[in-house]
């Protein structure tokens, strides 16, 4: 008997994820299979469309460039011809992935039109799903050899974690509120859409719930006796996260809203809506936040990764209990949040700053 419960977004977009990744699957080398059947049960379906990604551009590498593969089609290729690729090799390839042009297994040519370059950590996870590949083969025994071993990993700089001030976060939300610096044809849609999208930038920030999170909530995940509402994190672990007076307030005023103008399907339990009357995007909520933000704070580009940043950054500095930030934000290994949520270093260098008279009083 068919299932006819609705499905939950995390749901949906697990089954869209598995049909994009069969369709890459296609792409590779048929052998292939047997390495992402056998990394299935340890990693997510987003993590294998990754490595789906990037080992076809390795394989595009081997053909375009390295001599026993030169001219083979993909297809052709067995886990056996694994063996001709050495180290110095794979060091190429990182090399040729700094900045190259797609490989075209139909043709044999890359897209001289396109351009991609790539950083020193997005040439460290292709270097991971090689490694992943050869290790997994090395293993199953059809192969004696595994180069990707013995190549050293990218050194990664670690980058400004960008986050915003307490004032900057009032002046995004007074914008959200007002539209004052958007463009005139955006101002022709922000009255119709600034409830919502306040109640979505207020969660974003004053829970630091992933922009993916907070698309898949629905009417019934929110509980306002409680103060709280259910996530479905990655894994499809379910958590629930607790919110302030503030971003109540936005919720209640949405929810009334939302009341007025319902669903395209009457069964549709989103919570946030398109302008179109479905489940928005996490594209849609992207742009929505770079909308209202690059008119009020100038010098940093803002996400919602970043107001996720700032809520943890908060969160830290009120508690310095970086366990309760880590549940928080619903990471596995404290050590990320160690090393993204604890840096104070910006706050001594604003202190010391503030100390500095060019003019003696």
């Amino acid at each position: 008997m068919a299932d006819t419960q609705p499905k939950s977004y995390a749901d949906e977009e697990r089954i869209k994820n598995t049909v994009h990744l069969k369709g890459l699957l296609e792409q590779l080398p048929s052998f292939c299979y047997t390495y992402f059947r056998g990394i299935a049960q340890t990693t997510s379906v987003k993590t294998r469309m990754g490595y789906a990604y990037d080992l076809k551009i390795f394989f595009g590498f081997l053909c375009e460039c390295h001599p026993h593969f030169k001219g083979t089609k993909f297809e052709d290729i067995r886990p056996e011809d694994l063996e001709y690729v050495r180290p110095m090799d794979i060091e190429e390839f990182l090399d040729y992935v700094s900045i190259y042009s797609p490989y075209d297994d139909e043709s044999g040519k890359t897209d001289e039109n396109t351009t991609i370059l790539n950083s020193e950590s997005a040439k460290s996870r292709k270097l991971a799903a090689v490694r992943g590949m050869y290790k997994y083969y090395l293993r199953k025994g059809y192969i004696n050899s595994d180069p990707a071993s013995l190549v050293e990993t990218p050194k990664i700089h670690d980058k400004t974690i960008i986050r915003l001030e307490s004032n900057e976060v009032a002046d995004l939300l007074d914008e959200v509120e007002t539209g004052e610096n958007l463009t005139k044809r955006q101002q022709k849609f922000h009255e119709k859409t600034k409830v919502r999208d306040l109640a979505i930038i207020s969660t974003l920030v004053g829970t630091g719930i992933r922009v993916s999170e907070c698309v898949g909530l629905n009417i019934d995940d929110i509980d306002f006796e409680s103060y709280s509402f259910i996530v479905t994190r990655k894994g499809g672990k379910q958590a629930q996260i607790y919110f302030g007076d503030e971003v109540a307030e936005a919720l209640a005023d949405y929810m009334r809203y939302r009341k007025d103008h319902p669903p395209a399907d009457e069964n549709d339990k989103a919570l946030f809506l398109s302008s179109h009357g479905k489940r928005i995007s996490v594209r849609q909520v992207q742009l929505m936040v770079k909308k209202y933000s690059q008119g009020v704070i100038k010098l940093k580009k803002i996400t919602p990764h970043k107001l996720r940043s700032t809520f943890g950054t908060n969160l830290y500095l009120e508690t310095e209990d970086i366990y309760l930030v880590a549940d928080v934000l619903g990471h596995a290994d404290v050590n990320t949040t160690r090393k993204h949520y604890t840096d104070s270093e910006i706050y001594l260098k604003r202190k010391a700053a503030r100390k500095i008279h060019l003019r003696k009083d």
